[in-house]
């Protein structure tokens, strides 16, 4: 092994371990956050909220409100994804 290997592989050895690149831990994931935690949680519901509520609503037998706020839509999609088995 020549010194440059040598040197790499002991500053390896000196970083952490729990260090990693690639997939990442469920407390990693950003879309895991509580909705009344988001930044953009207060805007308008997007379209792509608004036509999956719609799918899930109607499979669910339940009526919404069109105006909601993106963290409202996307607590109603998680429940409403239980409820219909799509979760």
């Amino acid at each position: 092994m020549t010194e440059e290997q040598n040197s790499q592989e002991n500053a390896h050895q000196d970083r952490p371990t729990d260090d990693v690149l690639g997939a990442s831990t469920p407390t990693d994931n950003p879309a895991a956050k509580d909705p009344s935690e988001w930044v953009t949680g207060d805007e308008p519901i997007t379209a792509a909220q608004r036509s999956y509520l719609d799918t899930l609503a109607r499979e669910a037998g339940e009526t919404i409100s069109a105006d909601l706020t993106k963290a409202e839509a996307s607590e109603h999609i998680e429940r409403l994804q239980q409820k219909t088995g799509r979760g």
